[in-house]
């Protein structure tokens, strides 16, 4: 089947060191952050092996989910995945896990087992792989998404296909994988046996106790009960929400409604990897005699991978090129994109602004958001909405309300179940911030699990399980932010941040100094340049009495320190900030500059 292409999203340009192609045949790299370099190794006195459970994200946080499982010689990862900054921290792409314990121990790991295909599970591979090159275990759709992301950075991991049931043995761990229902299809939990006890690791599920899936799935938790459970790793996300669930039937079925009684042009958002939403909407708009275009490149590579993988079902001429859709009358016509979150570049995003090569939002359209706001995009969202509404359209948003979402996440109702019918000795909740892990171990406790035994740990938290009992560690490891700011990977710190929120507040005041290298003396008067702080045409007289004070503040250190500018500039970017703050009560960053002629 031909891929479709569009034209509406940039392609990203970072691209990290390449790694090995085939296993045994790595290449070094020069992956490098700021968080590793110049640090000596730490040192840990010896001690009799043990399982050693240990957050390197995910745990505290949403996002940048990795997990480490550590016996002796033997070292498993669980995902890697990325998370988007917060507001503060300006200029970042996204952060992903601080790998220098594991850099430490590269020859231990015996490999990174995915749990499925979305981003804050599989988002650090490209940073990350080209450090450890160990192989990578996932099922077959979350395979072809991480080869597709790989191969954008020149990235060929190894990769090793397993599908639900499959058991393997990696070093002391013996592991099968359990199939779970979530949005991204494919998706797996993992239960293990270790020499101190069987562990269960689910990450992002849901149940639907209708569906013979999640019957089956029961019925293997309670099959590893019968044996015994040391711990249950289970995810944390929706814990506070125990609303009635709306079924993935309910929301095709909302979706098919609309696209029935809408008479104009239909848009379309999802998240570009749930691919049963996607299939619901291109079912909807084959029984409405609709084609169907894509905007946005993670969508288009979204649907690619599905398609050649044999996940998505698309129906036989229904989909058409983004730039051909005006010749299609609207009440033919369905748009599917980018933009649910209300990512700046998006197809979405740019639509609701007006800048959308190919689709221009007019008085009779019909955009239908289908899917939740991750928590901290909630305003990017609702200004999405607000400009889709300034536009004429009519916008079907409000996930749940609207019954044109489903949650991915387990609710408390469904933790309660899972956590009922396994049965560990031991619980740590996973997955969300530390509000949630703290409700999660209370509710374990509510169903069984003894007050001592949930441990809400935090990223670089170690638990120890050994003897049969197990014990947060008082030893941390660095699980610190490592950022990801255009081609840099740690190369901006707390510092940088720092420098760029100073800026973004107050502005930035910059003096130029012109000094005569022989006599010491201002050859001209002071440059002055203000960006954020001030205008300098209606703010004349500030700048008059700023040159004023810059030539006494000079000349009082030149006397005293001459040509010692180093401390100069010190001294009077002090001096020139507590000034300009008596005038404005404002704070600029004040960056003083001396050139000797």
């Amino acid at each position: 089947m031909n891929n479709i292409s569009t034209t509406t999203d940039p392609k990203p340009s970072r691209r990290p060191q390449s790694g090995g192609y085939r296993q045994g045949n790595f290449k070094k790299t020069n992956f490098t952050n700021q968080t590793t370099q110049n640090k000596p190794l730490k040192v840990y006195k010896a001690e009799s092996p043990r399982l050693k459970i240990i957050p390197l994200g995910g745990n505290g946080e949403i996002g940048k989910n990795m997990m480490i499982y550590e016996y002796g010689d033997d070292i498993i990862l669980i995902d890697c995945g990325m998370m988007f900054p917060r507001s503060e921290m300006l200029g970042v792409d996204f952060i992903i896990p601080n790998i220098s314990y594991l850099e430490e121990r590269k020859n231990k790991i015996r490999g990174l087992l995915i749990t499925h295909g979305h981003e804050d599970h599989i988002g650090a591979i490209p940073y990350v792989w080209p450090k450890l090159q160990c192989p990578i275990y996932a099922t077959k759709l979350t395979a072809g998404f991480i080869e597709s992301k790989c191969e954008e950075f020149g990235l060929k991991p190894n990769i090793r296909v397993v599908q639900a049931g499959d058991k393997i043995q990696l070093g002391v761990f013996k592991i099968e994988f359990i199939p779970f229902s979530h949005t991204f299809l494919d998706d797996v939990g993992l239960a293990f046996d270790t020499p101190d006890g069987f562990v269960i690791h689910i990450a992002d599920f849901k149940l639907d106790t209708n569906k013979l899936e999640s019957q089956k799935v029961l019925g293997k938790l309670h099959e590893f009960s019968e044996k015994g459970v040391k711990v249950l790793m289970l995810e944390s996300t929706n814990v506070e929400i125990k609303s009635e669930k709306i079924a993935e039937s309910v929301v095709h079925d909302t979706i098919a409604n609309i696209f029935t009684k809408t008479k104009g042009r239909l848009i379309v958002t999802s998240f570009a990897s749930s691919l049963d939403r996607i299939q619901g909407v291109l079912n909807a708009a084959q029984k409405t005699h609709r084609k169907v275009a894509i905007a946005g490149r993670s969508m288009e590579k979204a649907i690619n991978i599905a398609m050649n993988l044999g996940y998505l079902k698309v129906p036989q001429n229904i989909l058409v090129d983004i730039r051909r859709t005006d010749n299609i009358s609207d009440d033919k016509i369905a748009i599917l994109c980018t933009g649910s979150q209300g990512e700046e570049y998006s197809a979405l995003v740019r639509m609701s602004t007006g800048e959308h090569r190919q689709v221009r939002i007019k008085k009779g359209d019909t955009v239908v958001i289908s899917a939740g706001a991750i928590p901290g995009n909630e305003r990017t969202v609702a200004d999405t909405v607000n400009n889709l509404y300034r536009l004429g359209a009519e916008v079907y948003y409000g996930a749940e309300r609207e019954k044109i979402h489903s949650s991915g996440h387990a609710k408390r109702d469904e933790l309660k179940l899972v956590i009922a019918t396994a049965k560990p000795e031991y619980f740590i909740p996973i997955h969300g911030e530390y509000r949630h892990l703290v409700l999660h171990t209370k509710l374990a406790v509510e169903m069984g699990v003894k007050e001592g035994n949930a441990f809400a740990i935090e990223d670089g938290q170690i638990v120890e399980v050994h003897d049969g009992k197990a014990n947060i560690s008082a030893q941390k490891i660095d699980a610190s932010y490592v950022l990801v700011d255009g081609l840099g990977v740690g190369d901006v710190g707390n510092i940088v941040l720092r420098d760029r929120q100073a800026m973004a507040k107050d502005g930035i005041f910059v003096v130029i100094l012109t000094v005569d290298h022989e006599t010491g003396k201002i050859v001209t008067s002071p440059d002055i340049i203000s960006r954020g702080f001030i205008y300098m045409r209606e703010r004349e007289d500030l700048v008059f009495k700023a040159r004023q004070e810059i030539k006494k503040m000079f000349q009082k250190h030149n006397e005293k320190y001459p040509a010692n500018w180093d401390f100069i500039k010190k001294a009077m970017r002090n001096e020139l900030g507590e000034f300009l703050y008596a005038e404005t009560e404002r704070r600029p960053m004040v960056i003083p500059v001396i050139i000797e002629v």
